[in-house]
């Protein structure tokens, strides 16, 4: 809510830009606030950017405007005087948002836009892939890197040579899913590498990037990734499928099943094909045959997929339905028998359609990498980053394999002091890394202290340039400047005018009290009619209950007299009422008195007790609260205007603001 009202407050704020920016003899200063100057083209800027009727504004906005800026430019005066923009919470505040506007600066837009356009053009592509992978730690010794590079290439020669790519993979992957293997006395089929199909996001991105440059049945030269080093085998490209949503119709192979077993499931597979092609009712026929109970009461209906959720045998399957409904001939996996029936299909929309999701994406994807390194990059170029080696590597000497067990000390390094790398005007020293590395340790797995280290320079150095960028924002973009410049006064404008009108307001019950004794007469009742409006529910009760009312019975009488526990016959509505505002009044005599017995459309019959004529009169302070509220915190901005007007200096060139209104 407040950030609402400070972009609302906002409408009347614009930071004022660099005076050098502008010819001083072309621009004259317009007015003085508290002497600080406020020249014709700054208040013009102000006055277009937001005045809503345009370039044809008369003269009487631009009258009321310079009044409506002049109260701002007071508030926020006043503010700062009174060390408001000093309060620890305000910049707390004022670094929040700025945090957040500084994010679209601080990145490489056009890689950006370049990584969301090769996404979206992966994702018109479903790719099948096998590979083989050989491990090596992230932060791996170069002698454990080249080791596993050498060994991954003596697999991809075989293979070369005309090996069977899943034969090797069986043989020699790293990857525990490529090998047939036991889990809790079962027997598990290994993959042979072949990891089925799956579009861009579904896999890290170094390995999706080389499946979408590669062409069908090639063999890839290693690809690193952080889980080592993979070969990759596309073996197919199809039309992306989309999201799915599916029926099943699944017969499961039992446990240790024997080849009849296989058999009777075969069987009863096709016939269960038998029935569909006779018109039978797909969701029937799943109930009566599919093994697979969490869906076989429901039709078969499966949730919505992706690709990568898939089985490839089902992928395959899918791409020969061609329309809602149909259903596939029974197909068998390593787990069963399946027919499937496409329910429905979300396709891959356009790019405009797709664009935002892609972008909520990057930020989770590693893609996500690639961009804010081309920023770093970019960054380094245009500030002149220099780094020195050898003083990084005269470091790593000090460091030891207790930086593992996160009881390394920065006093190890001791009387390290040379620079280390520069960016601008800031330069960082072997001493600030060591208490970086001191800082950040923790309990890990052991590494090569060397990759170790290098990988704390490189976030620590990419940090710094990141932070040099952001500190060069208002510097260097006039645009960012004054977009915080508008928050900075913003802020402080709704916190100022909170004080002193909106909470005041509502907390000075004193104050607002007195408001109302004064202006009370400005809200006045009309003549009213004090009546009590009675239902009768019963009309067995209408007659003594006359009697009553006759005799002068209260409505408190009444009811005690006709409603017991929760046998309620009679409902009584007693207020004062303004003309025309109940329909069932039109006919009433506006004089004490008992009205006729007027019937309903139920059984329920009304009569009308009027108490009396109620001459007009002020309304109780309860009844316009939200009302006198409002009046009362308009008058305490006008009095608080006054005295700033009255505080601080204002001069106005009406010379050159006749200059403005002639325009």
């Amino acid at each position: 809510m407040k950030r609402k009202l400070i972009n609302a407050s906002l409408t009347l704020v614009l930071s004022i830009l660099s005076l050098s920016a502008f010819n001083q003899s072309a621009d004259p200063v317009l007015l003085q606030i508290a002497g600080e100057k406020v020249t014709r083209n700054e208040f013009i800027r102000v006055f277009e950017k937001n005045n809503v009727n345009g370039p044809d504004a008369d003269q009487k906005a631009l009258d009321e405007y310079l009044d409506l800026f002049i109260n701002f430019r007071l508030k926020v005066t006043e503010a700062r005087a009174l060390g408001m923009d000093t309060i620890k919470s305000f910049r707390d505040e004022l670094a929040g948002y700025r945090k957040q506007l500084a994010q679209p600066y601080l990145m490489d837009n056009e890689e950006s836009e370049k990584i969301i356009r090769e996404a979206y053009d992966h994702l018109q592509y479903d790719v099948r892939a096998s590979h083989i992978l050989i491990r090596v730690e992230k932060l791996a010794s170069a002698a454990d890197t080249l080791a596993a590079w050498n060994k991954i290439m003596q697999l991809r020669k075989r293979i070369v040579k005309g090996e069977d790519f899943g034969k090797v993979a069986a043989e020699a992957s790293e990857d525990p899913s490529a090998k047939d293997r036991d889990a809790n006395g079962r027997k598990i089929k290994g993959n042979y590498g072949d990891l089925g199909y799956f579009t861009a996001f579904d896999m890290v991105y170094p390995f999706e990037a080389a499946v979408y440059n590669a062409k069908v049945n090639e063999v890839t030269m290693p690809v690193r990734s952080d889980f080592g080093y993979h070969l990759i085998k596309v073996t197919d490209i199809i039309p992306a499928i989309g999201k799915v949503q599916l029926a099943h119709i699944y017969m499961i192979y039992p446990p240790k099943a024997s080849l009849d077993d296989s058999l009777k499931v075969a069987d009863s597979a096709n016939l269960a094909y038998k029935l569909l092609k006779e018109g039978n009712d797909f969701g029937d026929v799943a109930k009566k045959f599919s093994d697979d109970l969490s869906t076989s009461g429901k039709g078969g209906v499966l949730p919505w997929f992706g690709v990568n959720r898939l089985l490839p045998d089902f992928t395959t399957n899918i791409v020969k339905l061609k329309e809602k409904g149909a259903y596939s001939e029974p197909f068998q996996t390593i787990y069963g028998w399946h027919i499937i029936k496409l329910v429905d299909q979300k396709p891959v929309g356009s790019f405009d359609e797709e664009k935002e999701e892609l972008k909520q994406r990057m930020p989770r994807s590693d893609r996500n990498n690639e961009i804010q390194a081309s920023f770093i990059a970019k960054v380094k170029q245009k500030y002149g980053f220099t780094q020195n080696t050898a003083a990084l590597n005269e470091l790593t000497k000090t460091v030891t394999d207790s930086i593992f067990e996160g009881k390394w000390h920065a006093a190890q390094a001791a009387g390290l002091k040379k620079d280390l790398f520069s960016i601008g005007t800031k330069t960082y020293t072997q001493a600030d890394l060591a208490q970086r590395l001191e800082k950040t340790q923790r309990a890990t797995q052991k590494s090569d202290i060397p990759a170790y280290v290098l990988e704390q320079y490189n976030g620590f150095a990419n940090e710094v340039v990141y932070q040099y960028a952001d500190s060069q924002l208002e510097s260097e973009n006039p645009e960012f400047k004054s977009l915080i410049s508008e928050y900075h006064d913003g802020i402080l404008l709704f916190d100022l005018t909170d004080k002193k009108v909106w909470t005041k307001a509502i907390k000075d019950t004193a104050g607002l009290e007195n408001y109302y004794e004064q202006n009370k007469t400005n809200y006045m009742w009309d003549t009213r009619l004090d009546a009590s409006i009675i239902t009768i529910k019963d009309p067995s009760i209408l007659k003594s209950l006359q009697k009553m009312l006759k005799k002068g019975a209260s409505d408190e009488q009444v009811l005690a007299k006709f409603n017991h526990d929760t046998i309620q016959k009679v409902n009584i509505d007693h207020r004062k009422f303004v003309k025309d505002e109940n329909p069932l009044l039109k006919d009433t005599e506006w004089k004490p008195g008992i009205s006729k017995v007027i019937p309903m459309a139920d059984t329920a019959n009304m009569l009308i007790k009027v108490h009396r004529v109620v001459a007009p009169e002020p309304k109780l302070l309860s009844e316009i609260r939200g009302t006198i509220t409002a009046e009362y915190q308009n008058y305490l901005e006008k009095a608080w205007i006054a005295e700033l007007r009255s505080k601080y200096p204002v001069i106005v060139n009406r010379d050159v603001f006749n200059t403005i209104k002639s325009k």
